[in-house]
């Protein structure tokens, strides 16, 4: 080769490594552009948020002030909101019913404090649904936490409300406190419910632990959703070798705040004793096959149709691994009101061949 063409040649590709080194730089500065704008919008959004929120609340303190000092009926938020909506025609929000929701708000939380650091938190409608919905002022403190710390949107606040998150969250049956450090334990026992709600499910009345799995995985964003957060899904029927023998765990998460493996067993009975003692050996199985040495201890989550409670306690007892035993649900049950009012099945039948 002369002398001309190889000057040519490196030359090209002296180019080429500068041009890819520019296209890499300028990538790297575009992701970290539009990662910034993200984050300033969502800072923006955030801030509007609780401008507007703390703006409604400050609304109906003073209605609420002016009521008491005045004596004034419900009529003058008629009045209220037919004068501001002529003085801001451009603003949204000043109806009679969001004004009243307004009112309803301030009375909820009197304290200013809280308003800022949670309910303002949140969007205003997640609030109006969470007054709609929640009378209780712990509970509606709790949905409010939930929603900040997962994101969730409106519909899944009203799906986690009336499947009465509140009341479960925490439940399980557990020997948490005797098998994990006092940090953790708390936390594992706050994450782990009872009963677990599954009426996504499209299970007839009969199904096989193989089927109830299978589905579970079929719709494992909403199973995810009802585990609640912090779990990641590592994979089912997952396989660990024993003593050259094979065994199959039914469901591995990982737990990305407890920082440990979640082992779930599924049931399509009631609990029976001897349940534990096989998680028990399943959890010594993780903790040696698949446990990091920065991985805390693995936990076992046993979840079954129907459980006894007193004997899900004597079964844990003597247990040296951290385990849970929680009852699922697939569909809510009718109404108690409305179960004498439906007909048997031989009195529907009789009415359909008629």
């Amino acid at each position: 080769m002369s002398t001309r063409k190889k000057t040519v040649k490196a030359i090209a590709q002296q180019a080429a490594v500068q041009l890819e080194g520019k296209t890499s730089g300028y990538g790297l500065l575009l992701a970290d552009l539009k990662q910034e704008i993200g984050r300033a919008r969502v800072r923006a959004a955030l801030a509007v948020n609780h401008e507007l929120v703390t703006l409604y609340w400050s609304i109906g303190k003073h209605i609420l002030t002016a009521q008491a000092a005045q004596g004034w009926g419900a009529k003058v938020i008629e009045q209220i909101s037919a004068d501001l909506q002529t003085e801001f025609p451009d603003m949204t929000g000043l109806s009679v019913r969001n004004i009243l929701y307004m009112k309803q708000f301030a009375a909820a939380y009197p304290d200013e404090q809280i308003t800022q650091q949670l309910a303002a938190q949140i969007p205003w409608f997640h609030n109006c649904t969470i007054l709609d919905k929640v009378s209780d002022p712990a509970e509606r403190e709790f949905y409010i936490r939930e929603t900040i710390a997962n994101g969730w949107s409106r519909n899944v606040l009203v799906h986690q409300i009336e499947s009465k998150l509140y009341e479960r969250q925490g439940k399980a049956v557990s020997n948490f406190q005797q098998t994990l450090p006092p940090p953790q334990s708390d936390l594992a026992q706050q994450l782990f419910k009872d009963p677990y709600t599954f009426d996504f499910l499209n299970l007839g009345a009969e199904f096989s632990e193989r089927e109830l799995e299978k589905e579970l995985i079929h719709r494992v964003r909403d199973f995810l959703l009802e585990m609640g957060r912090g779990f990641a899904f590592v994979g089912s029927q997952y396989h660990l070798e024993v003593g050259g023998e094979d065994y199959y765990l039914d469901l591995l998460f990982y737990h990305l705040e407890l920082r440990c493996f979640v082992v779930i067993d599924l049931k399509v009975g009631k609990f029976l004793p001897e349940y534990a003692g096989k998680m028990n050996f399943y959890l010594s199985a993780v903790d040696d096959l698949l446990k990091h040495e920065a991985d805390a201890q693995s936990i076992g989550l046993i979840l079954c149709k129907d459980k006894n409670r007193i004997i899900a306690e004597y079964a844990m007892r003597d247990i040296n691994k951290p385990l849970a035993v929680a009852e699922y649900r697939l569909k809510s049950e009718l109404p108690e009101r409305l179960r004498d009012k439906l007909p048997d099945p031989q009195e529907l039948e009789r009415r359909l061949s008629t």
